[in-house]
């Protein structure tokens, strides 16, 4: 489908600058005015519709703004309604193999003593209306983001500059988000999650490029506090003040992740239907989160109660997991294969808006795809590690890395410059999320048996360092605006990356074959293996 519409295109003339009084500041001139056009071509209709909230794509006063690429002679473009199709298609087939799995595993799986008590039910239900929504609302933003800017006329190295910072500001909050939250009060701390959240999404009302950097800061600061305030709160009032038993906790946190991801495809379609059903822009869904957040923040306000912990020297927590680290080989492979993996992960989220949105891709229906596959695959880790299959983490952890291996040399052909296969593209995007589902449930099942529990947040912070660190690095350096291959160099060097990723997971796998201590437990009754 890549073949239709080949051919040379004039470019648009440029939109007639704004009347006087409405000008931009120095800075917007500075950011917004740049040598060249971005990848991808605006929205069909975005020019008449202004995102949505009533914003000028022109720069004032006469100021140039981007003008739209002309296409290259030669280059190939799919029609829209194809990507269209596919991407409802895939999720409507994504959905109903999710929901066939689900329905069988509920059937097998028998009813536990935790889902037969009311008053741990009603406790579930406090945490689960505040967090949910805390999680409606992050998901909701993630569709657009690129988009926007895109939108706001920014080139690709401004927008990788916007990631970059976020991601920073992710690490730079992560490492002492645990011991902010311990002195200010884990409740305090998610009504903070959902002011600075709130503060982040009315950040991308503005056009201008410092404004936009510091949303993205305080989207860092968010997101340190959602993953780590959040669950704090509810470990602690559930063995401390209403005295449940412990081994309940993870039968929440696995509900949790399973309504994680159907939250995060009902808000990929909630996403296109406020940004392109209804017309109102890349900007309506972070408008639309902001209702949410402020709910969110009311019901943990009103509904739950204060608890404090002990804070935790950050010098000696970071001591001791860098000593965990460097003394046990599984933990440094470990954290190598966490590092790589992720930061590719990292990249294509990035990337995947400019590769499928010059194609017509609905974006936030492609993101439920994306999400649907994710879900897909955690739903395949459990049938496999059930005791029907019964293979291993460790198993699960290689067949990931390997599919994401096989995905990024799909993309180094599928976006091969003039040759483009958006479908192709979408395919192998699939797969990355499909691996997801299964690499996070391995990974995290690894990480609690491989490192010590005293020393997991020292541990996890030096992970973080590295990851974020290549993310980042990828991002400012592999993403040359200047050069027509950039996208498909950094699907490339991606391949290179996960090859060594692969290198690891066989390094970590020779390490611990013979370690018991590493297995699913088997059935009881069931002879117990010793090898992985």
């Amino acid at each position: 489908m890549g073949r239709e519409g080949a051919g040379e295109r004039r470019p648009r003339p440029r939109p007639p600058p704004r009347p006087p009084g409405t000008g931009t500041s120095s800075r917007d001139r500075a950011v917004m005015a740049g040598p060249r056009a971005a990848s991808g071509p605006a929205a069909p209709g975005s020019e008449a519709r202004g995102g949505g909230f009533g914003w000028s794509q022109s720069g004032a006063g006469g100021i140039r703004t981007r003008p739209e690429r002309p296409r290259r002679p030669g280059q190939q473009v799919s029609l829209g309604p194809a990507m269209l199709v596919t991407a409802y298609l895939a999720l409507a087939l994504l959905l109903a193999a999710c929901l066939g799995l689900e329905l069988s595993g509920c059937r097998a799986k028998p009813l536990s003593r935790a889902c037969c008590n009311p008053s741990f039910l009603r406790f579930q239900l406090d945490f689960y209306q505040v967090y949910f929504l805390a999680l409606a609302a992050d998901w909701l933003q993630a569709p657009y983001l690129y988009k926007l800017y895109q939108h706001y006329h920014f080139l690709e190295g401004q927008i990788a500059i916007l990631y970059v910072c976020g991601l920073a500001s992710t690490v730079l909050f992560g490492l002492v988000a645990s011991s902010l939250v311990d002195w200010l009060g884990r409740k305090k701390s998610c009504v903070l999650f959902s002011l600075t959240y709130s503060l982040c999404c009315m950040t991308k009302l503005s056009q201008d490029y410092f404004i936009l950097l510091v949303g993205r800061a305080l989207g860092g600061l968010s997101t340190a506090l959602l993953f780590s305030a959040f669950e704090s709160w509810y470990i602690h009032e559930h063995v401390a003040r209403h005295d449940f038993p412990p081994e309940w906790i993870p039968a929440t946190f696995a509900r949790a992740a399973f309504w994680n991801h159907a939250l995060a495809v009902v808000a990929g379609v909630a996403a296109e239907v406020v940004a392109s059903w209804l017309g109102l822009g890349p900007v309506a869904p972070f408008v639309a989160a902001i209702p949410l957040l402020a709910l969110a923040g009311i019901l943990a306000l009103c509904n739950w109660g204060e608890n404090y912990d002990r804070q935790r020297a950050f010098l000696r927590t970071c001591g001791g997991g860098l000593r965990c680290l460097l003394s046990d080989r599984r933990v440094l492979l470990l954290g190598t294969i966490q590092a790589l993996f992720e930061s590719v992960v990292f990249i294509f989220i990035f990337l995947w808006t400019p590769v499928l949105d010059p194609h017509g891709a609905p974006l936030g229906i492609v993101f439920s795809s994306f999400m649907s596959a994710s879900l897909l695959g955690s739903s395949l880790y459990r049938i496999a590690t059930s005791k029907r299959y019964h293979l291993q983490p460790m198993h699960l952890l290689s067949l990931a890395v390997l599919i994401v291996v096989f995905s990024l040399f799909m993309l180094t052909f599928s976006t091969s410059p003039g040759q483009e296969s958006p479908v192709e593209s979408f395919v192998a995007f699939l797969l990355i999320e499909l691996a997801c589902g299964l690499y996070f449930p391995s990974m995290s099942f690894l990480r609690r048996k491989v490192i010590p529990e005293m020393e997991q947040a020292g541990v996890l912070n030096w992970f973080r360092v590295p990851l974020h660190l290549l993310a980042c690095l990828g991002l400012l350096v592999l993403h040359d605006s200047d050069r027509k291959t950039g996208t498909r160099n950094m699907f490339s060097i991606c391949s290179a990356v996960m090859v060594m990723a692969l290198l690891a997971v066989v390094g970590l796998f020779t390490v611990v074959r013979h370690d018991a201590e590493l297995r699913v437990p088997p059935p009881a009754g069931e002879p117990y293996a010793p090898e992985l």
